[in-house]
């Protein structure tokens, strides 16, 4: 009796998520090492280190800024920040880590060609050691739902139906 992988036959595309984590290199600013004794911003002093701050170090990454100190920290010094990240960083967030991560997904998956995809049974695989962040699911299928014929979320065995164009 030969096997038959139904699977492969059924044109079914799968697209595995952690495939746009993407290679991007990723840093994240702590302002509070910036801080008068980790909570206060004075400003000459925030001015003083951001002058010092070796700028060209971020030269091509992905940066996010933000103060893990539950303290109060003025807009204009996320603003001053990024003046100087400007001419070197590829792009630029106020967040932390995981917003940073659900940005670059945001990226990566908006570089999708949509065309690829029309009218077409569409698998989204989720599951992996890698972190997905929620927001990337619902950008892939608002961006899918007007193109493919069917959308799904998990694995080919055994699926979850999101979504199926009545013709």
């Amino acid at each position: 009796m030969e096997i038959i992988n139904k699977v492969a036959q059924s044109g079914l595309i799968t697209i595995e998520m952690k495939s746009f984590k993407g290679s991007q290199k990723r840093t994240v600013i702590d302002i509070k090492k910036w801080l008068y004794e980790g909570v206060v911003l004075k400003e000459k002093l925030f001015r003083s280190h951001l002058k010092k701050t070796q700028w060209d170090n971020y030269k091509n990454h992905f940066v996010a800024i933000h103060c893990s100190e539950d303290t109060i920290v003025p807009i204009w010094a996320y603003m001053l920040i990024t003046s100087y990240l400007k001419p070197y960083a590829e792009n630029i967030i106020l967040g932390d880590s995981k917003d940073l991560e659900a940005h670059v997904f945001c990226q990566n998956i908006n570089q999708l060609n949509l065309s690829d995809y029309k009218d077409k049974r569409v698998l989204i695989k989720g599951c992996s050691d890698t972190y997905i962040p929620d927001t990337s699911f619902v950008l892939i299928s608002d961006l899918l739902i007007n193109e493919v014929k069917s959308l799904m979320f998990g694995e080919a065995c055994s699926n979850v139906p999101i979504f199926k164009r009545k013709d």
